[in-house]
């Protein structure tokens, strides 16, 4: 029912910042919690952030709190990881995720989409 299309992803240097984005198409966007996961060469799938269907909670990982920022448009049907003070072990394909209850999207969401990489030099 959700299409989920990354971008924003690219290559920046350390301490620099990026902005992904995720563009949602379907049915009752407002009504899904949202979130970010991100997989590095050789490492599992973590999750990195979530926010809830109004934008009213929002939880990290701890490797990104300070420095990364979740938020949604919902009348553009978006999502958005502001991601500052970027560090060379924050270089990974980072996925955009959906599911109707924010509690399951933390540990299993429904929807994935394509991934957008981001690799950050030293």
């Amino acid at each position: 029912q959700v299409q989920l299309v990354e971008s924003g992803g690219g290559l920046v240097q350390a301490g620099g910042s990026l902005r992904l984005s995720c563009a949602a198409s379907g049915r009752s966007f407002s009504s899904y919690a949202m979130g970010w996961f991100r997989q590095a060469p050789g490492k599992e799938r973590a999750f990195v952030a979530a926010i809830s269907n109004s934008g009213g909670i929002t939880n990290y990982a701890d490797s990104v709190k300070g420095r990364f920022t979740i938020s949604r448009d919902n009348a553009k049907n978006t999502v958005y990881l502001q991601m500052d003070s970027l560090k060379a072990e924050d270089t990974a394909r980072y996925y955009c995720a959906a599911d109707p209850i924010l509690f399951k999207l933390l540990g299993a969401p429904v929807y994935w989409g394509q991934g957008t990489q981001v690799t950050v030099s030293s």
